[in-house]
């Protein structure tokens, strides 16, 4: 008896250890074939505290390691403006970066993968030798969703180029006031505008399919990233301009204005939602519930995660951080999924994990935040293919992208005026001359052309990347018996000595980003205006005014014989030669008020005060060279 009783145990233990191991080998939330609420609630089950938390959690890929992400379960790592593993790395360089911490990601007790996100907005920008677009300030120009779709595809494959599977982008803010350092990145004043742009997220992740679910974030297999609308919401709408600020405006105001664009991104399936630094009437909007949860999550059933902006939390007291316990309670509990931490994420830990087992914040909100982003990240397919490989690294910089952004500067540029007389219009200019001056501190500048956002967060003036200047172009374009001639900064002595037939003048902003491009005055950099004089008084002359957004340029409208706004055109300068010298036609339309006086600001389409110097809509057209004369 005794005997057969040893027996029963041993088998019984045997049966006990082959069920335990079959249960390892399967985990549903591991099984493609299970349904997307199977997989979430099953992995959803299964986590402790710890590792929801670090789900929640978003670091900066300059203090991530392996050991980091295994002891904290992190869900998300961030390569912040100008974070890249190291200066000029090549695409492989940036997968094998990415794929370590997520193998650090993978080797955790559930083995949930990371998500790796960065800032795209305008293309791959912080990646050397990547296609950088034009800015979104020149997109709205073109009133060309299509042409947006088709760079948010490219944009999508250049960021998988590099490893990475979520981009922050688009910025749907509505800039209602250019003195705001951050108008470049809004496509136009008019919401309308923004909305019709909205096409570049089926770009980004992928269209929609007829059957999907409503409302529900969709990205289409590897080849597409997550997406990101931000910033919610206002963020374009604050006093004065001020980056981070206060919009003061009603509620019909905010629906109207500036809330429309992200209705049109949630139908058409973004991933995802960065809330704004800025406040609305006083209220932050990172400590908004009424407003994320409220109307983004409950009235607009938006199934994405929201993320905050990089130390958004942080902000939600005057001065930042001065009560981080509180701003984790107030952010988490407003309906923020993910935190941008980006640096302090033990203090973060340490102070949500608090919260939660004090009931501060109860075990439902953490479990919304973790199942939204679990959600994305199935739907993203991260559990089946995790690792990045070399796939996509040709699509870095190729020239079919290139094209592509010299298709969107052409389409982008809005010529202000064409000779100083209607009779004798100076563009297209001959491509057969003898002698053109090219002058200004943006006629040979490659960061200069592309401004903020670009391999560095702030940007840089130099050559920083692989492009196309304008005197690059100019030189591609021309006869080659055409003498071309860059002088950055000539003087009036030596432009007419010189007894050049014609000159190009390029000048602009330098590059800016956020509250470092805030400004009062709207000035282009010096020495512009005195560039602008020297040349524009000796010879005839096309200024090409390279900007964030419309600048001052009344007082010297009359020295100059056509003027034309190329915003932030990126790499691509050909663009703008192909369309000087008349291969395309001007077709651009202003999607700003060119003001005439900062005095005048904030000053949009409809307002009663309404004097522009050239009015939102506002755009010479040209024909091409052959088109015209076949006629």
């Amino acid at each position: 008896m005794g005997r057969f009783s040893i027996h029963v145990v041993v088998e019984l233990v045997l049966l006990c250890f082959l069920a335990g191991a079959i249960e390892a080998e399967y985990r549903r939330y591991k099984d493609p074939k299970q349904s997307l609420n199977v997989r979430i609630n099953d992995l959803l089950s299964r986590m402790t505290l710890e590792e929801k938390i670090g789900q929640m959690t978003q670091i900066e890929r300059k203090v991530t390691t392996g050991d980091v992400m295994k002891k904290y379960f992190i869900g998300s790592v961030v390569s912040g403006g100008g974070s890249w593993p190291a200066p000029r790395a090549s695409a492989e360089t940036w997968i094998n970066m990415v794929n370590e911490f997520q193998e650090a990601a993978l080797s955790t007790r559930l083995g949930i993968p990371m998500i790796y996100g960065i800032d795209a907005v305008h293309g791959q920008n912080n990646v050397y030798n990547a296609t950088i677009f034009p800015h979104n300030v020149g997109l709205g120009v073109t009133r060309d969703p299509e042409l947006v779709k088709k760079i948010g595809a490219a944009t999508a494959l250049e960021v998988r180029a590099t490893g990475i599977p979520y981009a922050f982008a688009p910025c749907i803010a509505v800039c209602r006031d250019p003195r705001w350092g951050r108008c470049f990145e809004s496509y136009s004043e008019d919401h309308k505008i923004v909305q019709s742009m909205t096409d570049i997220i089926p770009g980004l992740q992928g269209d929609v399919p007829a059957d999907y679910p409503r409302n529900f974030p969709f990205v289409n297999g590897r080849t597409k990233v997550a997406g990101c609308a931000k910033h919610f919401v206002g963020d374009g709408g604050t006093i004065n301009g001020i980056n981070e600020n206060n919009t003061i405006i009603d509620w019909n105001g905010l629906l109207s204005i500036h809330m429309p664009a992200y209705l049109d991104s949630i139908r058409k399936g973004v991933a995802t939602v960065m809330v704004s630094y800025s406040s609305w009437n006083g209220k932050k909007m990172h400590a908004n519930r009424e407003l994320i949860t409220g109307y983004l999550k409950k009235k607009l059933k938006f199934k994405g995660f929201v993320i905050s902006d990089m130390w958004g939390i942080d902000r939600i007291t005057t001065p930042s951080r001065v009560n981080y316990t509180y701003s984790v309670q107030a952010g988490i509990l407003a309906g923020i999924d993910m935190v941008m931490v980006p640096e302090t994420y033990v203090e973060f830990i340490d102070d949500l994990t608090l919260l939660v087992k004090k009931n501060v914040i109860p075990m439902s909100r953490i479990d919304d935040a973790v199942r939204r982003i679990l959600r994305v990240k199935f739907i993203m397919g991260l559990f089946e293919n995790p690792m990045a490989d070399l796939s996509f690294v040709d699509q870095l910089g190729s020239q079919e992208h290139r094209e592509l952004a010299r298709e969107a500067v052409r389409k982008s540029l809005v010529l202000l005026k064409n000779g100083k007389n209607s009779e004798e219009p100076l563009l297209p200019l001959p491509k057969r001359t003898r002698k053109i001056l090219v002058a200004g501190s943006h006629a040979n500048d490659i960061g200069n052309q592309c401004g903020g956002w670009t391999i560095e967060w702030k940007g840089l003036s130099g050559n920083i990347t692989v492009g196309t200047t304008i005197f690059d172009a100019v030189k591609n374009t021309v006869d080659p018996l055409t003498e071309v001639v860059f002088n950055e900064n000539p003087n009036a002595e030596f432009v007419k000595s010189e007894n050049f037939d014609f000159a190009i003048v390029a000048i602009g902003e330098l590059p800016y980003v956020e509250t470092w491009g805030d400004s009062k005055t709207l000035t282009v950099a010096e020495p512009g205006y005195s560039t602008l004089t020297n040349v524009c008084e000796s010879v005839k002359c096309v200024v090409i005014i390279m900007s964030g957004r419309p600048v001052v340029i009344e007082p010297y409208l009359e020295k100059i014989d056509a003027l034309v706004a190329a915003w932030l055109p990126g790499t691509e300068g050909q663009g703008i030669a192909d369309v000087l010298f008349g291969d395309y036609g001007f077709t651009g339309k202003l999607a700003r008020t060119w003001f005439r006086r900062v005095d005048q600001l904030p000053m949009n389409v409809g307002d009663p005060h309404y004097d522009p110097l050239f009015p939102f809509g506002f755009g010479l057209e040209t024909a091409p060279r052959e088109l015209k004369a076949a006629q």
